[in-house]
């Protein structure tokens, strides 16, 4: 038999809210009740599946609730942290302690949806509330709506009419930090932080590749970025440069709220005249993810279709050949070496540069001709910040068949991509030490340079280096007549 619920205790259930500052569900919870329980969930049903027994995602999530236990022990608390089946876990562990209610982040995504769905069924049932509240973004599901009380599918509409309510509702951005002390509950006895080795998996040597945990490591590079917040509007096309912010897997999983950041871009635009365009833009991609995140609340068959159930027509490349392009462009070898470079990027430190994943993500549908699901879901096995609303509209961005997308017919030259952004070559010898020797110009297409130019950088094409898989000037004819087809399929279909 369940125990009878106190009404003055409940469970806080952490998920992507690592974090004890500015932490709406926490707050609300404390804010109800006398006391709360901190929990964790290593969620078998999320870690099952998951192939790499050192992935990133998951050490840095342990580390950072090394750090959060010992916060909260410093405030006469501590963490629970449970390994099982998130749903049930939960469940059991609200009975367990006999709480009158469970807090926990709103989520998006439709099979958390679902999840949630179950818990607070089962806790109905047992005489215990179960509270979802907004953390995640600013403004959440029907909250921004068109003048007509629709959702947005066009992102600039959307972020005039997302500031425009900030505007009105400036507590929505309102830092929600309390103290702790006395208030949250230490672990029944015997508790004790299971290992990485404990739930199946390895260490990972994150500093190696530069990645800093907790909300410690958020505070340092939110103190670090403020600096030169100014250049990021420029700075943060170039990847050879220090723009961006580097923050996002900490807003992946909470170790910063998304209200400190859009306070820390809005203080800028209001301080400091010279840095307002660069934290303005930073707004704005902040923005971005709200938008991705309604996208995902109101259409969720964009998990596996195209938001424009038009393209889901389109024809693929199929077969042995479009398996052999997916194994060069996933293993760094198109011939191309910004986009080999980026991908380098991503399976050496489980993070990519925001312009290289557009370039590279239109690569592999637009040149290749692959279809962007087969991209979608490396990035998702890849990335240390993977995002599933973010992460699907990006590629349904850079594919042409999403919301608000890059048109069909505009097609990124790989090539021109590389002059443009990394001129001098540096973000491709970082990571392609093998082209280091090339001059400034033939290192963005080493396949156009002369025999003499290759033989002095110790550069043998097709040895040393591959030769490009495919010429982007053939496959962008593919490409128009690929969606060309579907658009005029669409357009009779219309008439």
């Amino acid at each position: 038999m369940p125990d009878t619920p106190k009404p003055d205790t409940a469970l806080v259930w952490l998920r992507r809210d690592l974090r004890l500052d500015d932490h709406a569900p926490l707050a609300q919870a404390l804010a109800e009740h006398a006391t709360a329980w901190c929990a964790f969930v290593f969620d078998t049903d999320i870690l099952g599946p998951l192939l790499d027994r050192e992935d990133r995602r998951v050490a840095f999530i342990h580390a950072s609730l090394v750090e959060l236990d010992a916060t909260l022990r410093e405030a006469g608390g501590g963490l629970i942290v449970r390994h099982g089946p998130g749903a049930a876990t939960v469940i059991a562990l609200a009975r367990e302690l006999g709480v009158s209610a469970v807090f926990a982040g709103r989520d998006y995504e439709p099979e958390a949806v679902a999840r949630d769905a179950q818990v607070e069924a089962a806790l109905h049932a047992e005489g215990r509330r179960f509270v979802s509240v907004k953390d995640q973004v600013i403004f959440e599901r029907d909250e921004v709506l068109t003048g007509g009380g629709t959702p947005f599918s066009v992102f600039t509409p959307y972020r005039r009419a997302w500031e425009k309510r900030l505007a009105a509702q400036p507590e929505a951005i309102a830092d929600q930090t309390l103290s702790l002390e006395g208030r949250i509950a230490a672990p029944p006895a015997g508790a004790v932080m299971p290992s990485l080795e404990r739930l199946g998996f390895a260490p990972v040597d994150l500093a190696a590749i530069n990645v800093r945990t907790g909300a410690a490591g958020a505070a340092a590079l939110l103190t670090d970025f403020r600096r030169r917040i100014g250049g990021y509007g420029h700075d943060r096309d170039f990847p050879a440069l220090k723009g961006p912010s580097y923050l996002s897997v900490h807003l992946r999983f909470g170790t910063v709220s998304v209200r400190r950041l859009v306070r820390t871009a809005r203080e800028a635009v209001r301080e400091d005249p010279r840095a307002a365009d660069g934290a303005a833009v930073w707004q704005s991609e902040l923005t971005w993810r709200d938008f991705y995140a309604q996208i995902l609340h109101h259409h969720p068959r964009v998990v596996r279709h195209a938001f424009r159930p038009e393209y889901d027509a389109i024809v693929w490349e199929q077969g042995e050949r479009a398996e052999r392009l997916l194994a060069a462009w996933c293993e760094a070898r198109t011939g191309y070496p910004l986009i080999d470079a980026a991908m380098r990027q991503l399976t050496r430190t489980g993070y990519m540069h925001n312009r290289l994943r557009m370039v590279t993500a239109s690569f592999l549908v637009k040149d290749l001709g692959l279809d962007w699901r087969l991209g979608e879901a490396h990035f998702a096995r890849q990335l240390i910040d993977f995002d599933l609303a973010a992460n699907n509209g990006g590629w349904q961005w850079a594919a042409s068949t999403g919301c608000d997308a890059q048109p069909w017919f505009r097609i990124f030259n790989p090539v021109t991509q590389s002059q443009k952004f990394d001129p001098q070559g540096r973000f491709i010898r970082r990571y392609l030490p093998e082209l280091a020797n090339l001059s400034d110009r033939a290192i963005h297409a080493p396949w156009l340079a002369g025999p003499l130019d290759l033989m002095a950088a110790g550069v043998r094409l097709g040895e040393t280096y591959p030769r490009p898989v495919v010429d982007h000037d053939h496959a962008r004819q593919r490409t128009l007549a690929r969606f060309g087809v579907v658009k005029a399929s669409a357009a009779a279909g219309e008439g």
